[in-house]
């Protein structure tokens, strides 16, 4: 039985079906020493090299995800121009596939974030249409005014669209700053910062607590990661359509 290439390395971790596609256009694997075409249908008996490395694949892997606790400093990528520390530094060792980052958090955002063997399942669980709920405990410099929580919770327009939060709530008003829990249905980048900017409020700390049905554990020291339970998993594949 034959599927699309990107589905099949997707589904094998090694990478979201987005990123297989932009490989694909970019030339970037071969397929029995030929140039994979966008959509090309695959057995899985094929030679397949991605990016100058042979890919070693079995059939039913099991996905696997686990839970980082990312701190501020560390970017969510494979590589860095500037030699800053990455996100994949400090996750486990696979035999086979690759992590895959269920979205990205800034470089100045800490908190959870995803990683998961299953590049499908990080492909649906980004997917805009399954508006899967992200919750943040927000720090802005100022005060929040009721004029603002209004203008946030009906929409603001952004570069890219219309963004609003599902929740605002204001947790701790107190001095300079104030702290906020906020929840949004999407992941568009630095939208949250982007939101408060619009109000001419500067956020000075975001930490993302939860994503679906995974919070972010307390004692999870920044920097370490937990592995999921297939319960947990479960609940996550039940949460995209």
């Amino acid at each position: 039985m034959s599927e699309r290439i990107q589905k099949y390395l997707a589904n094998q971790g090694v990478a979201s079906r987005r990123e297989i596609e932009r490989w694909i256009k970019a030339g970037d694997i071969l397929v029995d020493g030929e140039l994979c075409t966008l959509g090309q249908s695959i057995s899985g008996h094929e030679r397949i090299e991605v990016r100058g490395e042979v890919l070693n694949l079995k059939a039913n892997v099991h996905s696997r995800v686990i839970l980082y606790n990312k701190p501020t400093g560390e970017i969510v990528s494979r590589s860095d121009p500037e030699n800053r520390p990455t996100v994949f530094e400090n996750l486990p060792k696979l035999k086979s596939g690759r992590w895959v980052s269920v979205g990205r958090l800034d470089v100045n955002t800490s908190g959870l974030l995803l990683f998961t063997t299953d590049g499908a399942l990080a492909n649906e669980l980004m997917h805009p249409r399954n508006q899967i709920e992200r919750e943040y405990h927000v720090r802005v410099q100022g005060k929040v005014t009721n004029e603002m929580m209004s203008n946030i919770q009906k929409g603001v327009y952004l570069e890219d669209g219309i963004a609003k939060l599902k929740i605002l709530e204001v947790q701790d008003g107190k001095g300079s700053n104030t702290w906020c829990r906020v929840v949004l249905n999407e992941g568009r980048n630095r939208e949250v910062r982007r939101i408060w900017e619009s109000q001419n409020l500067r956020v000075s700390r975001l930490i993302r607590t939860r994503f679906g049905s995974i919070e972010l554990p307390r004692e999870l020291r920044m920097g370490k990661f937990i592995e999921l339970t297939l319960n947990q998993i479960r609940r996550l594949k039940n949460s995209v359509r």
